[in-house]
Parts: structure tokens; sequence; C-alpha cells
């Protein structure tokens, strides 16, 4: 997303060091816009407890340790590791076990902004020699050791055989590059025009697809080397319920419509040429069920012990939604938060501040279709070895 020449193609090594939800404490950070993923998280924590039920329970003489990839930089990171341990020590206590101790690993990309996260983890319970059940019942307090490991999930982040439960929401829909074919005017699958897959042409959503799908390969293949015999892997990805690629739902209402809308206001006003803006994609796929279960399949490593779509409600959070101005707010805060620094590094700040302007009035424009028809789906996959 180099701001370099307007045919520059983005090289996939920025991608892995630029890509991050915003970070901060701003108006439009992560970690004051991720509402709408805490929701959609606790009404699948039924889900996630059931993969929990599955995992094997080691010796307590070995940590169990818990892995969020993926993180990000708000509180519902903090949030799930803490559900997790709390499940766990109830099923080592209810088996008559004492519970073990616990580690827990936030990974993200190095471009995450863990300082923040850091700085919102809770402090850790004073076991001074004292047992794990103190430790616990320390309200406001975390009854575990945590680390932050920067690094990208489609490669190896930990050693082999070391890790008990996995859990990813909202992360493995972002690929890892974009595509080079479509943003290759000389290819068939050049995205022109458009900076989203949505309503684009068969080839273009095809090469998204092959994305994905060798991303998701890469994905398993390293999980499946470092988690414990008796893990489990419980994942949640952006999904859509549409058999074909180019529509791409939620995520394309939410990218495919006024984001595009207000690209389009840029060349109109002569503010950045075509050719700049079709040298910007957002580099996320909403997968179905099948491009889902065909890579777990393929990869053979794992067992799906549940994959469906799980209907997850709207990414806009407002306290008045017959407020226009504040749904147009909340559209654009909800696309900010989410691409910001790559539109950012695309065309500089003072342009992505007007491009965001433009996304505002249009979603005010169109709040009541907005909160009626802006649904996101999520692929919900619990996983453990075959």
């Amino acid at each position: 997303m180099a701001p370099m020449g307007d045919n520059v193609v983005v090289s996939n090594v920025n991608l892995e060091k630029l890509l991050s939800m915003k970070g901060g404490k701003g108006e439009a950070s992560y970690a004051n816009n991720s509402q709408a993923q805490a929701l959609h998280a606790r009404s699948m924590l039924h889900l996630l407890e059931e993969a929990l039920d599955s995992v094997h329970l080691s010796s307590p003489e070995v940590p169990f340790v818990v892995v969020d990839l993926g993180c990000s930089c708000g509180s519902n990171t903090i949030y799930i590791v803490d559900v997790i341990i709390k499940h766990m020590v109830k099923r080592y206590e209810s088996s008559g076990y004492e519970p073990p101790e616990f580690s827990a690993f936030f990974s993200d990309l190095p471009s995450n902004d863990f300082n923040t996260l850091f700085q919102l983890l809770p402090p850790l319970a004073n076991n001074g020699g004292s047992s794990m059940e103190e430790c616990l019942a320390s309200n406001g307090h975390r009854s575990y050791f945590a680390a932050g490991v920067p690094g990208s999930f489609y490669r190896r982040l930990f050693p082999a055989r070391s890790i008990d439960v996995f859990h990813s929401a909202f992360s493995l829909h972002w690929l890892s590059q974009m595509p080079e074919s479509v943003l290759d005017r000389r290819s068939a699958a050049y995205n022109k025009g458009r900076v989203f897959i949505h309503g684009a042409s068969d080839s273009s959503a095809n090469a998204y697809k092959k994305q994905f799908q060798t991303d998701l390969a890469k994905f398993l293949r390293a999980r499946s080397i470092e988690m414990k015999r008796g893990g489990s892997m419980f994942l949640v990805c952006l999904g859509r319920t549409s058999v074909d690629p180019t529509d791409q739902g939620g995520a394309g209402l939410l990218f495919g419509t006024h984001f595009q809308d207000a690209w389009d206001d840029l060349v109109q006003e002569g503010l950045i040429s075509a050719e700049k803006r079709d040298n910007f994609n957002i580099p996320v796929y909403a997968p179905s069920l099948q491009d889902f279960k065909e890579v777990v399949e393929a990869d053979g490593s794992f067992t799906i012990n549940k994959l469906e779509v799980f209907k997850g409600g709207s990414p806009l959070v407002v306290s008045r939604p017959d407020d226009a101005s504040e749904v147009g707010r909340a559209l654009a805060n909800s696309c900010r938060t989410v691409s910001g620094v790559l539109v950012d590094a695309h065309i500089g700040d003072k342009l992505s501040e007007e491009l965001f302007l433009r996304v505002e009035s249009r979603g005010t424009n169109h709040a009541k279709e907005l909160l009626e028809q802006l649904q996101f789906f999520h692929i919900v996959a619990s996983l453990s070895f075959a």
C-alpha cells in the first residue's frame, strides 16, 4: 500500500507490516469500535464452551496454554481468554483435579497496538505461593500469565505440541496478501473500478477465493504442528450464505456500497486518479461453508466437530437508531477502524479524512436501509485432531 506512484502494486511484505485495526483510544480506534464484535462473540459463547468440553485435561503439573490469534487491541480478547480459563478451571475441579497454572498468548501482526492491549490487561492476582483457587477468586485480577506474540498466523508462531486451545475470532477473513492478478491491469482478474470484490467479475472473486484457501491451508498446517494432541481449536470469521463469491454479504455492504461510492466521489472530484482507486483493494474474503470445508478436508489433520454459519447481527452499534447522522458516523467509524490504516497508507491522512467524511454523509442519507440490511454472518468452526 505504498503511497508512491499510481501504479505501485501492493507489495506483500507491506500488508503484513502494515495491517492492523486502528490502535490507541480515539473515536475510530478498535478499542472504542469493537462493541459489535463483543456482542457477536458473546452470542457464540455456548459454542465455544462446547468446543472446550472436548479438550483433554492434561496433568496439573504442566501449564495449560491458551492462544488468541488475531487478538487486536481491545478488551474483547481479554474477555474471551477469561471465559476459556474459567471454563477449564470448572472442568478440572468437577473432575476432582487441582487446576494447573494457566498461560495465555495474545498474538497479532507486529503492527498491532500491543501497548493499548497490555494497558487493558488486569493485574496478575498476587499468588505469592497461594493456590490457583485463591488466584481465580480474586476479582478484577487475572489468573494467568500473559505474553504478546507478534507475527502472522499464516506461519508457525509456537513450538511443536505446546498449545492446548487456539481461539481466533474475526481475523481469518483477512488475506495474507492481495492476489497479484487483481491489481494487474493485464490480468482477466483485474478488479477495475472497484475497491472490493462485492459485485466484481468472477475472475476477481475467484482470485480472492484462491488466496483465502491458500492462506487457510497454511494456517491449518502451522496449527497442526503447534497444537497438543488433545487440544481444540475454535475459529470464527466473516462468512456468507450465498454460493456466489461476488456476493460478499455483510462485508459486501460494508465495503462494496457506500465505501466504494466514496472512492468514486474522490475520483469524480479530481482528488485522486481512477488508477489510484483501482490499486486499492480491501484484502478481505468472506468464505462460504463450502470454501472453508474444502480446505479443512484437503489438509486432513483435523476433524470438524462443528462448522456452521451463524447470524452475527449488525456491525453498527448505535444508541439512537432514528438519528441518521449517528448511523452515518457509526458506518464511517466501522469502515475506518478496520481499513483506516490501509487507506492512510495508500492516499495519505488528508485524503483519507475526505474519504471517510463521504462515507459518513452517504451513510447518513441511507441510515434506515443500512440498519435494516447490514447484517454480518460468521462461520464458526470447532476443530480437533483427526
